[in-house]
């Protein structure tokens, strides 16, 4: 197997497009991530993201621009970049009538690992994700979070630069959650693998990314990590859940001092201040004088979601949950 060229960057791509015929899934992505890092991308369900993953992970021929992994290019080198990449995407391709074993010793056999190394591999892997004692049980008994785990470690079989995680921990219970970010964690620590992980949940990305970027449409509208993206708000996050819509209420709360902006979001307003202590008093003193009831009124530090709401206008969590662009053309 020929190595890969020598380069500080793993991922690199500019001005990435996919179609489908008149909807853009991916428009013009730019992206360069290093050797080492583990880069969140983060977005809601429609925005691109495993789109993104599938073209990197040689699955989905891309419209336009050009995607480096490994050094190698998606479309002329296929081959290699499949060799020096594993890949657990949202729906794990587990057979329950299979043991863990199986499974993972069938995933070696299709990398070409030697049937002489196989057994102690599927023993390092197991012990890996604390499996050890499941692997000879059929995957039916597993439970979710399990699965997930194992379906982690047979995208390690061949050892990979690069693994490529589409939304990893969807449908997990918040300890399996937990289980999986531990996995993630100690692959990039001690291994020093690149990770690449789309994801919808905040905290998911604030907790693991080195990096995140953010896409919406299609379009990267952010990059940085976690915690230059939340200071780059550089102000304190009020927010009034009120009775009814909010937006007569904004002219009333921007002219309290210390408010720098007011936005409506239904019946939510969500109210930046340089200093928040500060300004909340007067807040709830302005909203007061209002004629609709207020639901509570919160202080809090900037969140990955504020970023998304600053960049997009509207919340993360709150966008329509649309089948992503992806999943109905992945044949195409």
């Amino acid at each position: 197997m020929s190595t890969s060229p020598v380069d500080d960057i793993a991922i690199r791509t500019e001005g990435l497009v996919r179609q489908f015929d008149d909807i853009t899934a991916v428009d013009h992505v730019d992206l360069a991530i290093s050797r080492g890092e583990i880069y969140g991308f983060l977005g809601p369900n429609g925005a691109g993201k495993s789109t993104t993953v599938r073209m990197l992970c040689t699955l989905l021929a891309p419209t336009g621009g050009t995607a480096t992994v490994a050094g190698f290019d998606v479309a002329s080198q296929p081959g290699d970049v499949r060799l020096r990449i594993g890949a657990a995407l949202q729906e794990a391709a587990l057979d329950p009538k299979q043991s863990g074993r199986e499974l993972l010793r069938l995933q070696g056999l299709l990398y070409g690992l030697p049937k002489s190394a196989m057994a102690q591999r599927v023993t390092e892997l197991g012990e890996l994700i604390d499996l050890s004692d499941a692997l000879d049980r059929p995957i039916s008994t597993y439970s979710g979070g399990m699965k997930r785990r194992l379906d982690l470690v047979a995208a390690l079989v061949h050892n990979p630069e690069i693994l490529f995680l589409d939304e990893p921990t969807t449908g997990l219970d918040p300890m399996s959650r937990a289980g999986v970010w531990a996995e993630v964690r100690r692959l990039n620590q001690q291994l020093g693998m690149t990770i690449f992980l789309t994801t919808q949940y905040l905290e998911e990305a604030d907790e693991l990314a080195d990096r995140v970027g953010i896409i919406n449409d299609g379009k990267i509208v952010g990059e940085g990590s976690p915690g230059d993206l939340k200071r780059a708000i550089g102000a304190d996050v009020i927010v009034a859940r009120l009775d009814s819509d909010a937006s007569p209420i904004c002219p009333i709360v921007l002219k309290v001092p210390e408010v720098e902006t007011v936005e409506a979001h239904g019946n939510e307003l969500v109210i930046t201040a340089s200093n928040g202590s500060a300004a909340i008093s007067p807040v709830a003193v302005a909203l007061s004088t209002c004629e609709i009831a207020v639901r509570d009124l919160t202080l809090r530090t900037p969140t990955l979601d504020d970023v998304f709401l600053e960049l997009t206008g509207t919340h993360i969590e709150q966008r329509d949950s649309h089948e992503e662009l992806e999943a109905e053309e992945v044949s195409a």
